[in-house]
């Protein structure tokens, strides 16, 4: 089979260029500029929408794939949006809505948390992914597709 027809399949390591957006079009990422994203295909490297969309393509070839939140992100999960008093925060004045914080969890793993909400009382947290919950467009082209790769436990 000629090298420009081998379609990428599961194992391989692949290097793609990509653009990801919203239905409203607006871009929150993009390989543009950069070197192309590199990973290895059916590893759970990458979100699973994007790993499926990626499989059985050729090199060189382009495609535009909508991916639902289950096969994304996530949906948004409630439990994870709560409630801070302000008396539990130091420098409470300096936080905003939007800000995005790094908290460490109860087990010492770094965590992103984004504020929704600020009032008087209290700040509301959201501890989902910035993109759960979210559609997500990605125009994805293959540029090259090496050899496959044991999986090496770390």
């Amino acid at each position: 089979m000629a090298d420009d027809k081998k379609k990428a399949k599961s194992g391989d390591t692949v290097k793609v260029d990509y653009t990801g957006s919203f239905d409203d079009g607006q871009v929150f990422d993009t390989s543009d500029g950069q070197a192309p994203l590199e990973f290895q295909i059916g590893q759970g490297h990458i979100i699973k929408g994007f790993d499926e969309a990626v499989t059985g393509m050729a090199v060189g070839e382009e495609k535009t794939v909508k991916i639902k939140p289950e096969d994304g992100y996530g949906l948004k999960i409630k439990e994870l949006v709560q409630d801070i008093p302000l008396s539990q925060l130091k420098d409470h004045e300096k936080f905003q809505e939007g800000m995005l914080l790094t908290l460490k969890d109860p087990d010492g793993k770094m965590i992103n948390a984004i504020i929704v909400k600020k009032d008087t009382e209290k700040i509301t947290l959201d501890l989902n992914h910035p993109l759960a919950g979210r559609v997500l467009n990605f125009k994805i082209k293959l540029v090259s597709i090496g050899p496959s790769r044991k999986s090496h436990r770390r």
